[in-house]
Order: C-alpha cells, then sequence, then structure tokens
C-alpha cells in the first residue's frame, strides 16, 4: 500500500480572527470549514483550502488563546508549502507580501521548483512553490481578494526536521509507501531528502532535513501540529492500522472525525503523523458555496452547540 500525498496540516494559532483575517484577507484563501478541535471543542479548528475543499488543500489551525510563540528546534514540521501556478505567480506573491508587511526571502530554488518563503504574521514558516505541472490541481477560489491566475491551489511539500534522518526516512519508504527521488540543500546549506508518495508531484511530496544541532522544537504559535496523508477510503484506513500496529507503532485505532476517519501515531523521531480518508469530505453539512459561514458541528457535539459557542469569541468573517 501506498499513501497518496497530503490530505492536511494542521499548525496552532494564538488568535482565531488575525489568523482568518490573514489567511482569507490576505492570503485569500477560503475558510471550507469553521468548526472546533473535536477532542476540546472550547477551541475553534479552522480549515483553509480551494473552492471545493479539495482533499489536499487543506491548511488547518487549531485556536489556543495566550500561547506562547514557538522556539525554533529540531524534530518538528519545520514548514509548509503551499502551491501556486508558477513563477509569475511569484513575482506576484513577491509584491502582495510587501503590501501585507510580510517578512518574506527573495524567490530561489528548492528541488527543481522556484519558491519564496515567509512568516506568516505569528511565525510560521510558510514556502509558495511554483508549481508549473500542476496547474489543474486545485481550484482557485471565487471572489478572493487575488485574482485566479495568481491563487493558491492547495498544500505543496511539507518540510520535516529531524536530528537523526534514517528512521524517519525509513517510515516513510518501508511502511507508508513513499519513493526517494533526489537529494538537495536548504538555503542554509543543510541537506535535504526527497521523498515523493501516491502519484507524485509537490503535492505529493515530503522534504526531509537533517538538523542535529539543535534542540528539540518548542511548541507554541507559529508551530505545526501534524500532517496528514491521504487514502481512499475506511477500508484502506483499516488495514493501514492493522500495518501501522504490526510494526510496532503506539497508535490512535481509527477516529471518527465527520469529515474523514483518521489514524495517528508518531514516528521515530516524535513528529506526529495522521493518516486520513478523503471522504465524505467538507460538504456532507454544508454546500460548496456556504462552507465555513457558520459553526460547523459533528452530529455527536451537536448536543453541546450552546455550551461550546458561548465558550468561543465569534470571528467576524466580512470581506
Amino acid at each position: 500500500m501506498k499513501v497518496n500525498g497530503i490530505h492536511h496540516v494542521s499548525a496552532l494559532t494564538a488568535h482565531a480572527q488575525k489568523n482568518y483575517d490573514f489567511y482569507v484577507k490576505g492570503l485569500g484563501m477560503k475558510l471550507i470549514k469553521k468548526s472546533v478541535n473535536q477532542d476540546e471543542p472550547t477551541m475553534y479548528h479552522l480549515f483553509y483550502g480551494d473552492e471545493v475543499a479539495t482533499p489536499g488543500s487543506d491548511l488547518t489551525f487549531f485556536e489556543i488563546p495566550m500561547l506562547a510563540r514557538r522556539v525554533e528546534g529540531t524534530n518538528c514540521i519545520s514548514s509548509v508549502s503551499l502551491r501556486v501556478p508558477g513563477e509569475e505567480a511569484l513575482r506576484f506573491w513577491e509584491k502582495r507580501l510587501d503590501e501585507l508587511g510580510v517578512a518574506k526571502d527573495s524567490i530561489t530554488k528548492r528541488a527543481g521548483r522556484s519558491i519564496l518563503r515567509f512568516l506568516d504574521p505569528e511565525g510560521q514558516n510558510i514556502i509558495l512553490t511554483a508549481d508549473e505541472n500542476g496547474k489543474d490541481i486545485g481550484v482557485p477560489v471565487k471572489n478572493s481578494v487575488i485574482p485566479g491566475e495568481f491563487a493558491i491551489r492547495g498544500l505543496g511539500p511539507v518540510e520535516l526536521s529531524v536530528a537523526d534522518t534514517e528512521p524517519t526516512a525509513a517510515v516513510l519508504t518501508d511502511i507508508l509507501g513513499f519513493k526517494q527521488i533526489a537529494e538537495d540543500w536548504t538555503e542554509t546549506n543543510q541537506k535535504l531528502l526527497i521523498f515523493e508518495s501516491g502519484e507524485g508531484g509537490a503535492a505529493t511530496e515530503i522534504h526531509v532535513k537533517k538538523t542535529e544541532d539543535l534542540r528539540r522544537e518548542r511548541p507554541g504559535r507559529g508551530s505545526v501540529h501534524h500532517v496528514a496523508f491521504r487514502v481512499k477510503d475506511e477500508e484502506e484506513l483499516q488495514k493501514w492500522h492493522e500495518t501501522i500496529s504490526a510494526h510496532g507503532f503506539t497508535n490512535s485505532g481509527i477516529v471518527e472525525r465527520y469529515y474523514f476517519k483518521a489514524l495517528y501515531f508518531r514516528e521515530p523521531n516524535g513528529i506526529l503523523f495522521e493518516l486520513s480518508t478523503d471522504g465524505p469530505g467538507f460538504a456532507v453539512d454544508e454546500d460548496i458555496d456556504h462552507l465555513g459561514q457558520s459553526l460547523a458541528l459533528p452530529p455527536y457535539l451537536e448536543n453541546r452547540r450552546k455550551e461550546i459557542e458561548a465558550r468561543l469569541t465569534p470571528i467576524q468573517t466580512t470581506m
């Protein structure tokens, strides 16, 4: 078996409103689900994606108010990529990020693609990746502040920083079915191993960076909580559960998330991996044109709606 690329990436924010303002009003992404952390429903879980909530377009955030900023280190998910149509789009984004007052680097190359690295307002490392061969993957957001020809299409390569690359690489290749396709170097001259899954391409890649000289990252606002990989359906997820368990990894078992089913485990360097089904998807309880416009709760939390809403600060979503 092989996973089929990146399903979503989940990160941490200390302020849901400011997070919404940056990713929707600044970057032009679509709030495709305004929900809560199902394990702790007193906090928001915000999902941003493309126009139709395509699997693999979702960058999500858990809100933890008053959360301290992360302290950079190793054994973590150190950057997340967002795909744009090409290098012309990167030049557009250089100007756009300047307008937003965002700290950024110059356009450079990684793994054969042009990239533009920047920090979001809470210090999360984001890389815009020019995906020349993936223009049809992801649907531009309608009524966005960003013209469709330059719009973010979805997730690109996810970078893992680890002190020891071998055990992480072994999980990717020997268990999850990734294939190592290249080696590269980061802008700071750190070795980078490039892996792809499924049908390949930027939307399926994991980049593993060796950072043995750093302490373990201290998580906080601006850090990434986990990366999820795509699996077809619950039947396939059950087989993955058997495989992960057979390799001796403590795991969550299959967890009902309503919009998908999930399985969680930590690879040997402590990074949290999730396997998630493509369906039923985010339109199961809202139509595509109205995604994210109201607080969506799975049926098993609906009886707590009044309590949950009373503990959440409303998010102003008007443009």
